[in-house]
């Protein structure tokens, strides 16, 4: 997999990510309290500037209440 395509899945993830939170009205400070983390921690997710384990994406499936495969609905498709 060539480095544009990774690049392509992580903003795809950290958008859905950021759609979700917001659609909740949740902070990125008040969704890293959730997962035990820190703020700028869920800013570079949401920015495609970090590549989050499965485990993170567990917590954060869990901490906006959906399912982990909402979390990465059509990362595929980047």
């Amino acid at each position: 997999m060539s480095q544009v395509d990774k690049d392509k899945i992580l903003k795809s993830l950290g958008g859905n990510i950021r759609s979700l939170r917001m659609k909740q009205n949740i902070s990125q400070e008040e969704l890293a309290f959730r997962i035990d983390s820190a703020r700028n921690f869920i800013g570079c997710i949401e920015r495609a500037e970090k590549s989050p384990t499965i485990i993170t994406l567990a917590r954060i499936a869990k901490a906006l209440d959906v399912s982990l495969s909402d979390l990465v609905k059509n990362v595929d498709k980047a």
